[in-house]
């Protein structure tokens, strides 16, 4: 137990202490996605734990799903973190930001762009979402084309550059709880017939290629994944073979070296 307080290293950092902060939304960005002298605050003040994890941060207008979330896409969000993590920094923490992508989690009404919003398959979660008219049914996503898939893995690597840009100490990538990510491992929400979908190799690709773009990017030492196996929820189930998807998925990160796999445990009795 005592050790939990004492420095831990992770890659090039060292940490004052093993406890690490989970992201959790807090829907306190402006309607643009920046993040105000509200979010710097918060993190400022949680900056003794010895990582932080930010809450999930669109990379692309397609990635928002929620009211009020952050990004890291524009010239505008990068100034925002900025101020974030140097209120961190300044209390010697450090901090990575989650880069998350809704998929199909979502509703025009709450993105800058109005539009359907975008997921492997043509598949809708079938749960309604928080709108700024209250719940309302999440509509059928339209499906990815082959190259928007490809578009997308460059849209991380974007991100996870301005992340950097922005004074954050790496990301996480969030493949877990049902959003884009986990929606491309699953075939209750993938049913696609090209290189992304049927097999667990192909539905393993899209993850595999996010995660590399970024390592590429920022270096693997600053890049994280979370996961949630065997998570229902949302509409999500990967089946009989979840197992056997997520030993061959890990298998592969491994070979990245990336900095960690976060993973998310939720019960389905």
């Amino acid at each position: 137990m005592r050790k939990i307080f004492t420095p831990a290293k992770m890659g090039p950092y060292t940490l004052s202490n093993h406890l690490v902060m989970a992201p959790m939304t807090r829907s306190r960005a402006d309607f643009d996605g920046t993040p105000g002298k509200l979010i710097a605050e918060y993190y400022g003040q949680r900056a003794s734990i010895g990582l932080i994890i930010a809450e999930g941060t669109q990379p692309s207008d397609d990635g928002q799903g929620y009211l009020m979330t952050p990004g890291i896409y524009t010239d505008a969000h990068v100034a925002g973190w900025k101020k974030v993590t140097t209120a961190v920094h300044n209390e010697g923490g450090h901090i990575f930001i989650q880069l998350m992508h809704a998929g199909r989690m979502s509703h025009p009404d709450n993105t800058p762009h109005h539009r359907k919003a975008v997921a492997p398959s043509a598949i809708a979660p079938e749960t309604p979402i928080f709108t700024p008219t209250g719940m309302q049914d999440i509509p059928v996503p339209r499906a990815l084309t082959t190259e928007e898939v490809r578009d997308t893995v460059n849209d991380f690597r974007i991100a996870a550059r301005a992340a950097i840009e922005a004074g954050a100490d790496g990301v996480e990538i969030h493949g877990a709880n049902a959003y884009l990510i986990q929606q491309f491992l699953a075939p209750s929400a993938n049913t696609r017939t090209d290189q992304y979908g049927g097999s667990i190799e192909n539905r393993a690709r899209f993850a595999i290629e996010v995660v590399k773009a970024v390592s590429e990017e920022i270096g693997a030492e600053r890049t994280g994944i979370r996961l949630s196996p065997g998570t229902l929820m949302w509409g999500i189930d990967e089946g009989e073979h979840g197992p056997a998807l997520y030993r061959y998925l890990v298998a592969e990160l491994n070979k990245l070296g990336i900095a960690y796999v976060h993973i998310m445990h939720l019960g389905n009795d």
